[in-house]
């Protein structure tokens, strides 16, 4: 009866170890992009939601703050600016996380 060889396990047993570590950082790569695309998406719609606050309130030509007490790690900035029509204003509206500095910006443009 004949068996492997010893180079061959070794070979055999390299291109296994090659293709798991391979297969192991796409699904780590994957991994962070999904991340970061839930972490973009939560911060879009807390932007959002922020947006149609400022709008029910009324718009003040520059206001800021932090989305305490559910997110005291977040803060946002609203700003109006004055564009070519008369009759349109443009308001920008970032929110970010002080800690690595993640920003979302939004631009409306809203009739006088």
């Amino acid at each position: 009866m004949r068996g492997f060889t010893l180079l061959e396990v070794m070979v055999a047993l390299a291109i296994m170890a090659s293709v798991i570590l391979t297969v192991l950082g796409a699904v780590n790569y994957h991994l962070t992009i999904i991340a970061n695309e839930q972490d973009s998406t939560a911060l879009m719609i807390l932007a959002r939601a922020k947006l149609f606050e400022l709008e029910m309130q009324g718009i003040p030509q520059k206001s800021e703050g932090t989305l305490a007490p559910a997110h005291p790690e977040l803060s946002w900035q609203a700003e109006q600016f004055p564009t070519d029509l008369p009759v349109l204003q443009k308001l920008v509206l970032r929110v970010w996380r002080t800690s690595d500095k993640r920003e979302v910006v939004l631009e409306r443009y809203l009739t006088k």
